[in-house]
């Protein structure tokens, strides 16, 4: 399939600040990171830690925060990874399926998930 990106906009919980970044649609991955910087300046503040394994095999640890995200006019409280300030934002497929959107292989899209599992 490859990868694509995606318009991604962050608000802090009280939506009282938000910032907007292109993002890489990545279902393999779980949450949704984006690099420390940007997010601590949104005003989140990690609430718990957890240990990631990334593509290239390293693991670490990264702060957990929430924020509300919105793509494609969809929002989301959801969490996000304070990620490495170097590394591009990723939408992981924990905030893809709280917005109830799948990836459409074929276009490299995102579309609406119109049916589910109860």
């Amino acid at each position: 399939m490859g990868t694509f990106s995606c318009s991604l906009k962050l608000e802090n919980i009280d939506s009282a600040r938000s910032l907007e970044v292109d993002a890489l649609v990545g279902t393999g991955a779980f949450y949704t990171i984006v690099p420390a910087a940007k997010l601590t300046e949104l005003g989140v503040i990690p609430f718990d830690r957890v240990r990631l394994r990334m593509a290239d095999g390293r693991v670490n640890e990264y702060g957990l925060g929430q924020a509300v995200a919105t793509v494609d006019g969809r929002s989301i409280p959801t969490i996000v990874v304070l990620g490495e300030d170097h590394a591009p934002p990723l939408l992981g497929a924990y905030t893809l399926e709280g917005l109830r959107l799948m990836v459409d292989p074929n276009n490299a899209a995102l579309v609406p998930q119109t049916e589910f599992t109860a």
